[in-house]
């Protein structure tokens, strides 16, 4: 079943039990649109398990089409709301990389608080990764992408690295949008630290 129907919305989930017959690294995208990247990155990863994170039926629907149509194994999908998702259905360091591209840049000021990437997200992403699992970000909204840089920036649970080249190939519907209006794109990744404490632990 590529679209994955929650029992329940208070109790964590198991994504490895998503993938039964495929044991392996499992990559969760927070907002996966129309699944543009999620099912061209899935194609070009046999080996790695994908978690599409998506809260329009719409978009869901169209995104297992797409990966029905491509035959692949590897995706499942979950249609819920992606800092929900984020904070209370996974569980500690379940997964290896986490990405979010094109999140709501809620332009407005005084609606800056809605957005996901804010001063609690490293503390959510360090807790759901693993070991040196990796987060990668893109917006086309500078404004954003500076609150974005900043509050990594100032978490020490993370280090920034060079995005890795092999994920520009594969874009999403809103990014092959921006491109076609020659609007700067822009990406961020970071890797997860093991803090001292964390090591004697």
């Amino acid at each position: 079943m590529i679209v994955h129907e929650l029992e329940s919305i208070v109790r964590r989930i198991n994504p490895a039990a998503l993938f039964p017959q495929r044991p392996g690294s499992i990559e969760v995208e927070l907002g996966s649109g129309d699944g543009s990247f999620l099912i061209e990155y899935a194609r070009a990863h046999p080996e790695k398990n994908f978690l599409g994170i998506e809260r329009l039926l719409g978009r869901v629907q169209k995104t297992a089409r797409k990966s029905a149509r491509a035959g692949l194994d590897n995706v499942r999908l979950i249609r819920l709301e992606a800092g929900y998702f984020l904070e209370w259905m996974l569980p500690l360091e379940s997964i290896d990389t986490l990405h979010v591209y094109f999140p709501d840049p809620w332009p407005k000021r005084k609606h800056r608080k809605y957005r996901l990437i804010n001063e609690r997200f490293p503390a959510l992403a360090d807790r759901v990764l693993l070991d040196r699992g990796c987060l990668h970000l893109r917006t086309d909204h500078a404004d954003y992408f500076e609150q974005m840089t900043q509050v990594m920036r100032e978490a020490p649970c993370f280090e920034p690295i060079a995005p890795p080249l092999d994920l520009t190939r594969w874009v999403t519907d809103f990014e092959a949008g921006f491109m076609a209006q020659g609007l700067p794109i822009y990406r961020a990744s970071y890797r997860k630290l093991k803090l001292q404490n964390q090591t004697a632990a």
